[in-house]
């Protein structure tokens, strides 16, 4: 067999199992469960790089806090050594730090907006991948009742009932004759035993004489 002609024999096998396993309903319930499995996972790995992404902007507005009030020790401890400008860059800065903090402050609300969004298509897609996995188990056993009773039906009708009636009554026949011969056989193995061998003698001329006289005597009576 040549490598393309194997090649195409191969893929020709594949798209069978496929089409196979497409009309198969559980393999299909498997299917989409897999699918499920990795929409979750994409949600999750979404779901973490936001909050990632939230707990360092929340990070980011508490070291800008941090600064703002570093600054306003700074030009108060200026003022207080009598170094305007210095106080005026440490204000300065101040003001610019601020409105970074409102900046940063704004994008947190944004983010924990789509955190919450983010969650709630999580725990939608969580709710329906239990559903699915609660259906798939009574599908499943569905299933297989039906391929039971399928398999119960095709028996059903498979099953010749009056041959096989035929053939018992038959085996009936044979026995019942297999027993009229034994019985025959005690009646026919030993056929003399019921009666009584009979025994022929020569009778003397004496014994004949009396019976006739007997005989006479009977009659000349009568």
């Amino acid at each position: 067999m040549g490598i393309f002609k194997r090649i195409k024999t191969i893929a020709r096998a594949d798209i069978n199992s496929l089409l196979d396993s497409m009309e198969n309903p559980i393999a299909m319930l498997n299917e989409y469960t897999r699918e499920m499995e990795q929409e979750l996972s994409k949600a999750q790995s979404a779901l973490s790089r936001q909050i990632f992404v939230e707990k360092k902007q929340a990070a980011l507005i508490s070291q800008t806090k941090e600064l703002v009030e570093k600054r306003v020790r700074q030009a108060k401890l200026a003022l207080e050594k009598g170094d305007e400008g210095i106080a005026k860059l440490a204000v300065q800065e101040k003001i610019n730090l601020e409105t970074q903090l409102n900046l940063y402050e704004q994008q947190l609300i944004t983010l924990k907006e789509q955190t919450n969004i983010l969650k709630e298509k999580f725990n939608e897609l969580q709710v329906t991948y239990n559903e699915l996995q609660h259906k798939k188990i009574l599908l499943a056993s569905r299933a297989n009742a039906a391929k039971s009773i399928k398999q119960i039906q095709k028996v059903t009708i498979d099953f010749n009932g009056e041959t096989i009636t035929r053939g018992i009554t038959r085996a009936e026949e044979r026995i019942l004759f297999m027993e009229a011969e034994v019985q025959a056989g005690s009646y026919t193995s030993n056929p003399l035993n019921s009666y009584n061998k009979i025994s022929f003698f020569n009778v003397s001329d004496e014994e004949i004489a009396k019976e006739l006289d007997k005989l006479k005597a009977d009659k000349e009576a009568i």
